[in-house]
């Protein structure tokens, strides 16, 4: 007979990929974690697990295991949410995991509708310019630059949004104006640390001006915006932060057009949890009310 105990544990090291990470996320020695999934295995009568050195993968047989025991997760994290809140409302702790731009100029502002809706729930943003921001699974729901193609993630296009280049007025009145794209050679420029960026998506001056090298790098938006007011230089910036700050100028505007989009991402086994539902619902509004985010129409139920 499986055990839905040792499922949890099976499903941990699916996620993890090793033991130890198994057993650091399951609060036990990674001793306990290799046990069970032992037991798993004689119960199951097949291999789930082959080890190979980028950690333990699942076997075919483990894959179609992995699908029945995200559905036993999810039953029960539903049951214990029904049970556990007051009729209608929502409690516990919705932690969304989101890139550091996205994060502070739109959604902590913009939690004001879902912390009046649901009192009860707990919000954490977690937030970094990552590409393997996701990759741990430890979040309800999260924001990503790329299409996440992490194992059990269920995800879809979320928003656009447009990016420009932009100085302060008093960098301008100092160096005077750029009139063309090539003369941003000419310019410090301020941009993401390049041994950091594991993002495509992000390398805008890589194809804006072949062969420019960031005079100020710094692995987040916030830095960048913050360099760019204080006169230090010219930065693409996202146009929900820039636009709505006078200190900043918008130049090269008819001659530079950047376009990107953000996806969604859900962890498999809780996508249809009600606050996973509720906090769908209040990002695909905060967007759609946003003057410079674009909403992709949902194509339907995640998945």
């Amino acid at each position: 007979m499986i055990s839905a105990d040792d499922l949890r544990y099976f499903l941990e090291v699916c996620r993890t990929g090793t033991l130890v990470s198994a057993a650091r996320g399951l609060g036990v020695d990674h001793t306990t974690v290799g046990r069970r999934i032992t037991q798993l295995e004689k119960a199951s009568g097949a291999r789930l697990f082959v080890r190979t050195p980028g950690g333990w993968r699942p076997t075919e047989a483990g894959e179609r295991l992995a699908v029945h025991a995200e559905a036993v997760e999810s039953s029960i994290l539903s049951a214990s949410e029904e049970l556990g809140s007051p009729a209608g409302r929502l409690a516990g702790t919705l932690r969304i995991a989101t890139p550091d731009g996205f994060g502070a100029f739109v959604l902590s502002p913009g939690l004001g509708n879902l912390r009046a809706r649901h009192p009860d729930l707990k919000v954490e943003i977690v937030t970094a310019t990552r590409l393997n921001l996701l990759a741990s699974k430890e979040f309800d729901v999260g924001i990503s630059l790329a299409r996440p193609t992490i194992r059990g993630v269920e995800s879809f296009e979320l928003a656009d949004y447009p990016l420009g280049l932009y100085a302060s007025a008093d960098y301008l009145r100092r160096r005077g104006p750029v009139r063309h794209v090539g003369e941003l050679l000419e310019h410090p420029v301020i941009g993401y640390v390049d041994s950091l960026l594991d993002i495509p998506a992000l390398r805008f001056l890589d194809a804006l001006v072949p062969g420019v090298r960031p005079a100020i790098q710094t692995n987040n938006i916030t830095g960048q915006w913050m360099a760019t007011v204080a006169g230090l230089g010219v930065a693409v910036l996202p146009s929900f932060i820039a636009e709505s700050d006078r200190r900043l100028v918008h130049i090269l505007e008819k001659s530079v057009a950047i376009r990107r989009k953000y996806w969604l991402a859900v962890p498999r086994e809780l996508q249809g949890l009600a606050r996973i539902l509720a906090a769908r619902q209040e990002l695909e509004e905060l967007v759609r009310s946003h003057p410079y985010l674009e909403l992709v129409p949902p194509a339907g139920p995640l998945g």
